[in-house]
């Protein structure tokens, strides 16, 4: 497990140096200037020395491989710059947002997780019958309607026609309201794979050998299904978590809520180089994160690595 850990640790380090380096070629060469964008906004001089001393202050000056490599230091360092609309280091604006989009975020698809297994267990249990098609509906419609027009709609239905939520402010409730959509579009799509696993394993010898020894199909599907189907629940988790990020974002801007992705909104306008390529960076350690818990829990699940550990 120890080699497996440092496996997924070192091919996490290359993708993010490359991502990084991606991303910094892009934002180095979109359009228009910050240090002009920031003289227009600020009311500055627009003379060379006010301009040459912005270029030096935010490390603008320079060929752009030495720019890139004194970025990349100041970043693993915990040094990634200053905004350029407040002034404030950006670690700290960060550090102060993050916990709240993780909250949304990672919150939402805790929550489809845990809901899924039992809107999955009771479809697979009656195939076709209430449950099961109750689960369909709900996969197919939340997959159709986008979060943020469900969350316009949640807004005026409690927040201005029965008034039991305050929608612009920032509150828990508004957290949590927030969580549920990310949690409502990803539980469907969870639950329909862990209900098609649980019936395959209905086909297995294993599960028609329990049925036979007295084990009623409740039983049965928990005790031999189960685990195989949490395995392909959190396959299909890796799919749902760049797709978490983006609704997240959204529900962000649309809820007023100060997280990561409302401050990008912002920062774009004034092209905030450090605020967007440290957005970028978090990004990237979110997916690869996930995807290698994902990737050590189902190792753990796998039979066959419990067997050569034993």
């Amino acid at each position: 497990m120890g080699r497996h850990v440092l496996a997924i640790g070192l091919r996490a380090a290359a993708s993010l140096l490359a991502v990084s380096a991606l991303a910094f070629l892009v934002i180095a060469f979109m359009p228009s200037d910050p240090v002009m964008i920031a003289i227009r906004a600020w009311n500055l001089p627009a003379d060379p020395e006010t301009i040459a001393g912005l270029r030096a202050q935010w490390g603008l000056d320079g060929p752009l491989p030495a720019r890139y490599l004194r970025w990349l230091a100041g970043f693993v360092t915990g040094d990634w710059g200053r905004t350029f609309r407040t002034g404030e280091p950006v670690l700290a604006e960060f550090a102060a947002r993050l916990p709240l989009s993780l909250s949304i975020g990672l919150g939402g698809l805790a929550f489809a997780c845990v809901a899924a297994v039992p809107i999955g267990f009771a479809a697979a249990l009656r195939p076709e019958g209430a449950a099961d098609r109750a689960s369909r509906l709900l996969a197919v419609t939340v997959q159709a309607v986008p979060a943020f027009w469900l969350g316009l709609v949640l807004v005026w239905v409690l927040g201005v026609k029965l008034r039991v939520i305050q929608p612009f402010s920032g509150g828990p409730t508004i957290v949590l309201l927030a969580a549920g959509l990310v949690a409502l579009h990803s539980a469907g799509m969870f639950a329909r794979v862990y209900r098609r696993d649980l019936i395959e394993q209905t086909g297995q010898p294993h599960f028609r050998t329990a049925l036979a020894k007295g084990l009623d199909r409740r039983r049965a599907l928990w005790r031999h299904g189960h685990r195989g189907a949490i395995y392909a629940m959190l396959s299909a988790v890796r799919s749902e978590a760049g797709w978490a990020i983006g609704t997240t974002a959204a529900l962000e801007v649309l809820f007023g809520l100060p997280g990561i992705s409302q401050f990008l909104v912002q920062s774009i306008s004034a092209r905030d180089f450090f605020v967007l390529q440290a957005y970028v960076m978090v990004v990237a350690v979110w997916m690869l994160a996930v995807n290698g818990a994902i990737e050590l829990a189902v190792r753990r699940l796998d039979p066959r690595w419990r067997e050569s550990q034993s």
